[in-house]
């Protein structure tokens, strides 16, 4: 199979869809891998590796795109890239398209492009195992931003996250107690904060509490966020349902009751954003301020720790990927439910997916 390897367009996505470990394992199969030039140099990939893993390099993106018969991407595509998609392409990738565009997945559809979405690929057991390591990232990554945002010269409270004696730490809230809040939960604490996870899920509580005793636990109904968005220093948005848009959880009246200058860090921005108050940012301009409140709602957070989140993700992804190039798209699908849970789009059709209630075009691009 012909797979293609393209340059990451999306401002600040320093990430890749392979490694070049991952493009040895392929090429070891006999599939041909195409690599734009410098698709790597922001994961600290040089040109020269991929050509020793076996890679050919090509040096315009139209080309890397008509040349796949499977595309490996990062970022769901912009516009520009689904025009060079090659009708019939496979394409993978961190796609989330419940919350773009609805003219994009038109563009999808007509071409009958198969997408599959890592973000959904959904083991026996329920996890979702390529989206698991961005989560993990997302999540630790929460911490050390809110911790930034809290000082005075970033416009916070002029708060020291942990405090310190005689000082009482922050006060945090993390709506969600999946992977995302987990690793926000162990880094929160870790710099001493003082941590409240809410979640509708009794079990998943339990694993909180049984994890971290300290950590206050609350279920998710509207009266307990509105009770505990009101205390909190900083609010952290971990709100995952696979395949739809994050349902909004803090409405705008809650955001005015919030104190001033406290800090809201939407980690669930990249499915719609679980907040009335949400809009995506960019890492040059990561901030704003609604409500009084200091907003964080950078879709790809872990796209500025390029190295750390190609190398996890290609751990997580691989053997899917050499699933789909061995097998074929068809036969993949059809022989592996987690790979089938993740396909959105496949033959013209929608599969697996929930666009936006309020319409695509509120999506994001």
């Amino acid at each position: 199979m012909n797979i293609g390897i393209p340059k990451e367009r999306r401002p600040f996505e320093e990430r890749v869809g392979l490694s070049p470990i991952g493009v040895e394992l392929l090429t070891q199969r006999g599939h041909q891998v195409y690599v734009e030039h410098q698709a790597g140099v922001g994961a600290g990939f040089e040109d020269r590796e991929f050509e020793a893993a076996g890679a050919r390099l090509v040096y315009s993106p139209e080309e890397v795109f008509v040349r796949a018969d499977l595309m490996l991407k990062v970022a769901r595509p912009t516009r520009q890239e689904l025009d060079w998609l090659r009708p019939n392409t496979v394409l993978a990738g961190q796609l989330h398209l419940a919350a773009t565009r609805e003219d994009k997945i038109e563009v999808l559809l007509q071409k009958k492009i198969t997408a599959i979405a890592y973000e959904q690929i959904q083991a026996a057991d329920g996890s979702l195992p390529v989206l698991r390591p961005f989560s993990q990232i997302g999540g630790k990554m929460a911490a050390s931003i809110a911790a930034l945002l809290l000082q005075n010269n970033w416009g916070g409270r002029g708060m020291l996250l942990g405090g310190i004696p005689g000082v009482p730490p922050a006060e945090v809230v993390i709506l969600g107690g999946g992977v995302v809040g987990m690793c926000a939960t162990y880094a929160f604490l870790g710099l001493g904060a003082h941590v409240t996870v809410i979640d509708r899920d009794m079990n998943i509580l339990q694993q909180v509490a049984n994890r971290f005793p300290n950590v206050v636990t609350m279920i998710s109904i509207k009266r307990n966020i509105e009770k505990a968005t009101a205390y909190a220093d900083v609010v952290v948005g971990a709100v995952l349902i696979s395949g739809e848009r994050t349902p909004i959880l803090i409405t705008r009246e809650m955001m005015r009751a919030m104190k001033p200058r406290s800090v809201f860090i939407d980690v669930s921005i990249d499915q719609g954003g679980c907040s009335e108050t949400s809009r995506p940012t960019m890492h040059d301009h990561a901030t704003y301020v609604e409500e009084g409140v200091i907003h964080y709602c950078v879709p790809n957070m872990p796209g500025v720790v390029a190295r750390t989140a190609t190398h996890a993700f290609v751990n997580a992804a691989m053997p899917y990927i050499l699933e789909i190039a061995d097998l074929g798209p068809e036969k993949a699908i059809a022989q592996n439910p987690a790979l089938e849970k993740a396909v959105n789009t496949h033959n013209g059709e929608l599969v697996h997916l929930t666009r936006l209630s309020e319409g695509g075009q509120n999506g994001l691009d």
